[in-house]
């Protein structure tokens, strides 16, 4: 059965420090008492509770004596209430450590508008220099922990709550860091590229090349401003339309930095708008209040790539 990113994690970091006694883990209460590395490396495990500034701190310390800390807890924390700690830690001193944002954007739910998450990702990459990962399902959320544990980058790594999907990423050999197009560009060019970042956008996008084999799909996992720099030259080819779908604000989003990297084409955003999630629900209810769903999403797609033929050429 496939688990969900941040129980994937959770095992996939307990896997790794079983080969790595340089890897800990510091939690801010969210990992329970059955948490697998607390039960398999219990000397290297430290749940401080809701002291998020403390423990971004701790793990800056744990890593100028050679740890590798990896800092889990809610996106809203990590990225609004230690953003300062994050700021010098991370951006400015660049230590080797790795913050794992559980319930991105409004996947909480229930929570509440106090524990959603739709601005983390531009804050986190106008600190400069810190890797930024969203993993989309099981497998790509293991593989980006191994990068992670592997590299001397400080990393920032967006999960949701308790999504479980199959990832697109299949190749273990492949990293992460590479772009994924999905669906095959038409000989005659495609008319858009639809470009996805994180889990929900992910499956968002991959319905809609389902329906309509003219539109391309480019997947993201990396959207830090390297990456994004990085990726420039495929995106330039793939089409001249550019829809960025992605659980987050406009501003700051990753379509926002596309659009200054690629000034002669076309780029759009399906996001979360600007309403604040008020109401208490499921995540697919939270979501559906703010606009972000497939529904929209087709709605704007009609918009931008020329009404009528679109949806017309199904594979289904």
């Amino acid at each position: 059965m496939t688990k969900s990113g941040r129980d994937a994690y959770k095992d996939e970091l307990a896997k790794l420090a079983a080969s790595n006694s340089q890897i800990v883990c510091i939690e801010a209460d969210l990992g329970g008492k059955n948490h697998p590395f607390g039960q398999q490396h219990p000397d290297r495990f430290f749940n401080l509770g809701i002291a998020e500034l403390a423990g971004i701190d701790m793990a800056a310390g744990l890593a100028e004596a050679g740890y590798v800390p990896f800092f889990s807890t809610f996106a809203a924390f990590a990225a609004l209430r230690a953003s300062e700690s994050v700021k010098l830690t991370m951006g400015y001193m660049g230590k080797n450590v790795k913050v794992v944002a559980a319930y991105g954007g409004v996947s909480g739910g229930w929570f509440g508008t106090t524990h959603h998450a739709l601005e983390d990702i531009a804050v986190i990459q106008s600190f400069q220099n810190i890797r930024i990962a969203c993993p989309h399902g099981e497998q790509e959320t293991r593989k980006v922990i191994q990068e992670a544990a592997a590299s001397e980058e400080p990393y920032y790594i967006r999960l949701s709550r308790n999504d479980a999907f199959e990832s697109l990423y299949r190749d273990e050999d492949a990293s992460c860091r590479d772009m994924l197009v999905h669906g095959t560009k038409p000989a005659g060019g495609s008319k858009l590229c639809l470009i996805s970042v994180g889990e929900q956008a992910t499956e968002l996008c991959k319905q809609i090349i389902q329906e309509d084999d003219s539109i391309v799909h480019a997947h993201l996992c990396y959207v830090d401003i390297q990456s994004l720099q990085s990726y420039a030259g495929q995106l330039r080819v793939l089409s001249d339309r550019l829809l960025v779908v992605e659980e987050h604000r406009a501003t700051g989003s990753t379509a926002s930095y596309l659009a200054l990297l690629l000034p002669t084409h076309q780029v759009y955003a399906h996001h979360c708008g600007e309403e604040w999630p008020i109401y208490g629900g499921t995540h697919a209810e939270v979501l559906d209040y703010l606009g972000f769903g497939i529904e929209p999403l087709k709605q704007q797609i009609l918009t931008i790539a020329g009404g009528s033929d679109v949806f017309s050429s199904s594979k289904t």
